[in-house]
């Protein structure tokens, strides 16, 4: 064994393990058969009899577990039948490969290592890519152990044929890869010997055929691809659209009466299924869409201008396929390179099959991700050493894998061995929000997401560092050192952002200490890994560990039905529901018949018991308690800072959204910094492999069918009406007596003149106005007269007039100016002289005080109402690193206080102003909304 004591070690050390204690005997044991049944026939698709798996495995894990990772032919000696063989084949590689190349100070790390590995095997608490289960300690096959992989391809058959190869190669061993086929000269260029080209999205042709015949690892997983292309390829809208047109026909098909079912016989027939298509977008161009600009499609041969088209038109378009079919994704080109960690050796261009993994082309990255709900402790702490010590354990596994894992190429053997790119991760975050009670569309808990990837990351860099002051830093650090330590700061400084207020202080301080222990050791020793995270969908893993919910999605719906690509299908009911309703209060009796609603009717709308105000703890993806898609990308924008790629996250939208909510949520996860983003239309794709359970799943008659969904209506309607102890009445109209007095003024607003008529009920409140502005058929006097019924029914349905005053006054728009009202000499538009007015003759002085309508006497009164004497900071502008909102990365100014001094401060024309929520001034009018005179951060109009 090759052991180097005069080097530091990594720190490796016993956290749930005893020494000399088998971690085999820390479980349970038991034999049951793994059983799984095809969706549609009900016969059985796969069976393997007497699988050893610890009892507190569920039924699913067990079932993946057989069928997916154990190795050997079924039915034969040599086939794995029990957990043990998986893990010892698995864990004692890599310990082996550790040893050798001296990553244990000695033979004690050695073992702890191992112990600790399999503990949180078998505990759940941690998997790796399904390669390194596929392939890892197994007897003459490749030793390929990622998951990601980035190709290249040029402009020469010979790339474009390798490219198919490569691929090919990849998918054989279980794993799947990405390209941008930018290089590739368009369709509308020509050709050395006459012609024309067959442009790239001609050629996803074959490479699709190809990884629709490929299973990945030689088992059933569907393979996996990424195909790009740069906003600026002529061809650009051929490929938004490919997908889409094939969509079509696969509904043609179906209603032919074709089987276009997932993996149905007929669905074949169908191209470019197989892969994610994603569009490379810019900042320019994102620009050039929200100023209407135009964007030129450049030759990729000498980059001329091919054709001119409006950007924001294009933007529809890929918004409008995106909504049709769910393809294509976006990939935010500036922001990925802006956070690349080794820009001297080659900038990024692609990602893996799910945008998680990015980096430079012809490499690729190790995946593992931790079961965050096996780290939440009975009493709802958060285990921060527990978590900290998993995250050592399986990233130096990561690390130990890349330089003895066996690659595709050669070229992608070299930039994994030059830059060691890893990708720890996490799944089952809805669930662990879920189970504290915490509503995944919340401030809190997008604050306990951002502390725990903060910590995640930060301690694997710190990891990262420590090994590279035992086995040195990454061959192209030389190269990217101020790169990639500005790039560690970056983090770093995101971290000190987080709400402390939200989190408890333990996890964020752990978090925070964690990324600068790493700055620190890497400023001194350099990092062994150019990258060391991204959020991975974990699909098959995350059912391997039980988890609720993969990756970073909240769960899909709290009862839903999963179609197993080879056949079979899984009922999976959420495991966290009871564990939840604990948190929130609820005893064992209400827990179990809520337990029993939710069985029999797929929703806890309506369930007894159920407070209104828990119900956003237990909102889905999908079902009739959903979280909003933004709800989504919030999320996504809290964690995207700490985490070294990108994040695996399809935003599920309702199938009732439109393409123009599509358009601006694309454009919010740009402006929230995220790298990547993909959207989901529910029933957007005939083969939908993930579906909410319905009560009543598959029943075949039609009049039994219908019955049932009647019911389903009724129940529905009921749970509406009794999720909330309010009472909502219809809003009835006071309407205006037959006689009434009324009260008629004329006025004039820079060149404007008009008339206001007021008519009053009995006691004198205002009930109608009639507003005469312009010349009867005039566009502005329909406006006003439609404005003025509007306001008409508001106040006779009980809209207070000092409502119509606070949101209508201070609205800016011509005609504005001087007017001849001696009380209200100057207007920002007629609306806010006409409620200005409406205030002085209807509201009393202390609520038009409040509102900050005052007439002309009462603000020359020799005393002003409300002036006090108030030592007020003087206050002045400095940089704050910060990220706004709006401009992820710009830095904004923020005040410091340097001295005080006495002013008089007049309040009441500013008394219904906030404070501002960045950076704590008060802020001022602008229109009907607030504006921060620092910041420049807006209220909003509500």
């Amino acid at each position: 064994m090759a052991i180097a004591p005069e080097r530091i070690g990594i720190g490796i050390h016993r956290m749930f393990t005893t020494a000399g204690q088998d971690p085999y005997d820390t479980v349970t044991w038991e034999r049951r058969d793994a059983r799984i049944a095809h969706w549609a026939t009900g016969k059985v698709a796969f069976e393997q009899l007497g699988v050893e798996v610890p009892s507190s495995w569920s039924v699913n894990a067990t079932n993946i577990l057989a069928q997916k990772y154990f190795r050997g032919t079924l039915g034969t000696p040599e086939r794995e039948s029990s957990l043990r063989q998986v893990v010892d084949r698995v864990v004692d590689t890599i310990t082996a490969w550790g040893r050798k190349d001296g990553y244990f100070v000695d033979e004690a790390e050695a073992q702890a290592f191992s112990d600790e590995l399999k503990y949180a095997i078998i505990h759940q608490k941690a998997a790796f890519n399904s390669p390194v289960w596929f392939n890892i300690g197994v007897a003459g096959v490749p030793q390929q152990g990622s998951a990601c992989f980035i190709l290249s391809v040029e402009d020469s058959m010979d790339s474009i044929l390798n490219w198919y190869a490569e691929e090919g190669i990849i998918f054989k061993g279980g794993s799947g890869a990405g390209v941008n086929l930018s290089r590739i000269r368009s369709s509308k260029e020509g050709l050395r010997g006459g012609g024309t080209a067959s442009g790239p999205v001609s050629f996803m042709r074959g490479a699709d055929a190809s990884a629709g015949t490929i299973k990945s690892g030689g088992k059933t997983r569907r393979a996996a691809k990424m195909v790009i292309l740069d906003v600026d390829h002529p061809d650009i809208q051929d490929f938004v659209w490919c997908k889409a047109i094939e969509e079509r026909k696969a509904r043609a098909l179906r209603d032919a009466g074709f089987d276009m079912d997932l993996d149905g016989k007929d669905s074949y027939s169908i191209q470019y299924q197989n892969a994610n298509n994603s569009v490379r977008v810019t900042d320019e161009f994102m620009h050039a869409v929200l100023d209407d600009g135009d964007w030129h499609l450049r030759a990729v041969t000498d980059g001329t201008v091919i054709e001119t088209v409006k950007a924001r038109e294009l933007f529809r378009e890929i918004a409008e396929a995106a909504w049709q079919c769910a393809d294509p994704g976006l990939q935010f080109d500036t922001t990925i390179n802006r956070w690349h960690t080794a820009p001297n050796s080659g900038r990024i261009n692609g990602s893996n099959p799910c945008s998680e993994y990015m980096h430079v082309d012809n490499s690729a990255c190790n995946l593992a991700s931790l079961n965050l709900l096996s780290f939440l402790q009975g009493d709802g702490t958060f285990d921060v050493e527990g978590f900290r010590s998993t995250v050592e354990v399986v990233f130096t596994a990561q690390e130990i894998i890349v330089g003895n894992a066996d690659y595709p190429t050669e070229r992608i053997a070299e930039n994994s061995r030059r830059f060691r790119q890893l990708g720890i991760g996490y799944a089952n975050l809805g669930a662990l929000l879920m189970a504290q009670g915490l509503p995944y569309d919340s401030d809190e808990g997008r604050a306990w997401a951002a502390s725990i990837t903060a910590l995640l990351t930060g301690h694997a860099y710190a990891t990262s560092a420590r090994t590279a002051s035992r086995m040195g830093p990454f061959a192209g650090y030389t190269d990217n050192r101020d790169a990639m330590l500005g790039v560690l700061r970056m983090h770093r400084d995101a971290a000190a952002q987080i709400d402390e207020e939200l989190v408890p202080p333990e996890l964020l301080s752990a978090a925070q200490e964690s990324w600068d222990t790493a700055v620190e050791v890497a400023e001194q020793s350099g990092v062994r890994n150019a990258q060391a995270s991204v959020l991975a969908p974990t699909g098959t893993i995350g059912l391997l560990m039980d988890c609720d919910t993969t990756g970073i999605e909240p769960d899909l719906g709290l009862v839903k039905l999963k179609k197993l690509v080879g056949g079979g299908t899984m009922s999976i009911v959420n495991q966290t529901i009871p564990r939840a309703l604990t948190r929130l209060g609820y005893d064992e009796a209400q827990i179990a018949e809520i337990a029993a609603y939710i069985d029999e009717h797929k929703s806890i709308l309506g369930a007894p018991h159920v407070q209104a105000e828990h119900l956003p703890v237990f909102a889905c993806s999908m079902g009739d308690n959903t979280i909003h898609y933004r709800g989504h990308i919030r999320m996504m924008g809290a964690v995207q800072p700490f985490i070294s790629g990108a994040i695996s996250k399809t935003v599920n939208v309702p199938e009732d959204v439109s393409v123009e909510d599509v358009e601006q949520l694309h454009i919010e996860a740009w402006q929230l910094g995220l790298k990547a983003v993909a959207i989901y239309r529910d029933n957007c794709k005939v083969a939908q492999p993930l579906a909410t359970a319905k009560k009543g799943e598959g029943i075949s008659d039609a009049a039994a069918h219908d019955a049932e969904l009647a019911r389903k209506v009724a129940d529905l309607e009921k749970a509406l009406a009794t999720q909330t102890t309010v009472v909502v009445k219809q809003p009835i109209r006071e309407r205006m007596p037959r006689r009434r007095r009324s009260n008629t003024f004329a006025f004039r607003v820079a060149d404007c003149e008009g008339y206001v008529t007021v008519g009053e009920y009995e006691d004198g409140r205002p009930g109608e106005v009639f507003m005469v502005v312009a010349k009867q058929g005039s566009t502005l006097a329909g406006i006003m007269d439609a404005f003025a019924v509007s306001v008409s029914l508001g106040l006779q349905h009980g809209v207070p007039l000092a409502t119509y005053v606070r949101k209508y006054t201070n609205m800016r728009f011509e005609p504005a100016g001087m007017t001849d009202d001696p009380d209200l000499r100057i207007a920002q538009s007629l609306v806010d002289y006409i409620f200005r007015r409406l205030a002085v003759d209807y509201l009393p002085y202390e609520e038009r005080v409040e509102l900050g309508v005052l007439t002309t006497g009462e603000r020359t009164q020799q005393t002003l109402p409300g002036v006090e004497e108030a030592a007020t900071p003087n206050l002045s502008l400095v940089e704050d690193r910060e990220y706004g909102d709006d401009t992820p990365d710009q830095p904004q100014l923020r005040l410091a206080p340097e001295a005080h001094e006495v002013v008089a401060k007049p309040t009441p024309l500013q008394s219904d102003a906030p404070y501002c929520f960045q950076c704590g001034v008060q802020m001022q009018r602008s229109g009907s909304c607030h504006a921060c005179p620092s910041c420049g951060t807006t209220s909003g109009c509500s």
